[in-house]
């Protein structure tokens, strides 16, 4: 019998998010942000207002035009699938939506408090969680993790936020959030096999 490969929560959610895009373009255009918004994109006054909390997990599965769903979903792949990999399925899954949803927490948070009123949707958000999550996975791990380092990915966290922020129509409050959401439930889930408590000196010398 065949393995099941061990990504397949990736390859999995990679799929949902394709075949969404690909039904939500043959009836509509993924680049309307009012289309968008009737389908489950993110929209402070919809959430606050209208109670519809729901937006904060559906709009993790759109997005805006295939350039955003193919950059999302090629991080999505060379994140998740070491992720996944190394932590496990369960471990993966709570770092994804935890981190997609609270990145959208703190979204919804920051536009409310400045009276900003922005259509947003993307997986952005759960993706930097599984960056800040491989973040913490290298530090437990001494700082290497196959090809990964400490350096490495904290050089990839840098870079990554310094694009979003340096770019119009992207939303780095999610992806903040999402980013130290996934190192918080990575730090609080995985554990490496004999491992002892991580110190601050043992992160200062990777």
């Amino acid at each position: 019998m065949k393995e099941r490969p061990k990504e397949i929560m990736t390859i999995t959610l990679i799929g949902i998010n394709i075949l969404v895009f690909i039904v939500l373009t043959m009836i509509g255009r993924t680049e309307d942000g009012y289309f968008m918004l009737q389908h489950g994109a993110m929209y402070e006054p919809y959430i606050i207002e209208n109670q519809e909390y729901y937006r904060l997990f559906t709009s993790l599965f759109l997005h805006f035009g295939i350039s955003h769903l193919l950059n999302n979903m090629v991080l999505l792949w060379a994140l998740g699938s070491i992720f996944e990999k190394e932590a496990g399925k369960i471990r993966f899954l709570l770092c994804y939506f935890i981190s997609g949803i609270g990145g959208n927490l703190l979204s919804l948070y920051w536009n409310t408090m400045h009276d900003r009123q922005i259509v947003s949707a993307g997986a952005s958000g759960a993706i930097f969680g599984l960056m800040g999550g491989l973040l913490w996975i290298v530090f437990a791990n001494k700082g290497r993790l196959g090809t990964l380092s400490g350096r490495g990915m904290l050089i990839m966290v840098v870079l990554s936020l310094y694009f979003g922020f340096t770019s119009t129509g992207v939303d780095n409050l999610a992806h903040v959030g999402g980013l130290i959401c996934g190192f918080l439930t990575a730090l609080l889930t995985y554990r490496r096999k004999n491992q002892k408590i991580l110190t601050v000196s043992d992160i200062n010398d990777i």
